[in-house]
């Protein structure tokens, strides 16, 4: 297929992307309002930023006042998975793809984005998750610009029932897992006793939302990827999917 077919099937792929995003974003959306962001600087960080936990955790430490210092590392932990599906995505391209293209795929590439351009055969034209992005984006962009643009014009008490939208979004994330994975199932229960935990305790608890947040994430997951380090030889049974 040449450049133009690969992009046109891209978009396809993008299409129930776009639509589950549209349903999330809008709640998230209304998280941004509700910390006192704009409708369009909403949209412009959606359009910016492709990352649902990324963008919620952002909002968040906003909202409770948390320093720029909060913010870029909370980001960066919670957005470092991309850098790994980034990698493995790069070992699917054609050997000839450069530099730039391999920048801009990486910015575009999401975990649903991602999934569909790792299951396709190799080698993988990056016009594929181009055309993936620029619909789901879509999507993403207008459902954050909506939600925000709610956020002006209804009520409070709605406004918090909608919210509760994105918390459902983050347990459809870890729910399937942990049922299917003790160990998951063992550290969600963990990092909740623990969230709650640290909350109240004398010293830790006088700490902002935000850094008690990194330093959970990082404790917590550095603990699990020793005690229950992930196999190597499982990658090797899903090589080349779409073959």
């Amino acid at each position: 297929m040449n450049k133009k077919q690969w992009f046109v099937r891209g978009m396809r792929a993008g299409i129930p992307i776009s639509l589950g995003y549209f349903a999330v974003s809008v709640a998230l959306g209304i998280t941004a309002r509700k910390a006192g962001i704009t409708s369009l600087q909403a949209a412009l960080t959606s359009l910016l930023i492709n990352a649902s936990a990324g963008e919620y955790a952002g909002f968040s430490l906003i909202a409770v006042g948390a320093s720029y210092l909060e913010v870029t590392v909370m980001e960066a932990v919670a957005n470092a998975r991309y850098l790994l599906m980034s990698a493995s995505l790069s070992q699917k391209l054609k050997p000839d793809t450069g530099t730039i293209q391999r920048l801009l795929l990486g910015f575009t590439v999401t975990d649903e984005i991602f999934g569909v351009s790792i299951a396709l055969p190799v080698p993988l034209d990056p016009c594929f998750t181009y055309g993936t992005f620029c619909v789901a984006t879509l999507g993403w962009t207008s459902g954050t610009f909506v939600g925000a643009v709610l956020g002006d014009v209804l009520p409070l008490r709605l406004l918090s029932a909608l919210s509760v939208g994105l918390y459902g979004m983050f347990i459809s994330v870890f729910i399937p897992e942990a049922k299917k994975n003790r160990v998951v199932a063992v550290l969600v229960a963990v990092s909740f006793v623990a969230s709650y935990a640290c909350e109240h305790l004398p010293v830790i608890g006088a700490w902002s939302e935000g850094i008690r947040v990194i330093l959970l994430t990082v404790l917590i997951s550095l603990v699990a990827a020793i005690l229950f380090p992930v196999s190597e030889q499982a990658p090797n049974k899903q090589e080349d999917p779409g073959t």
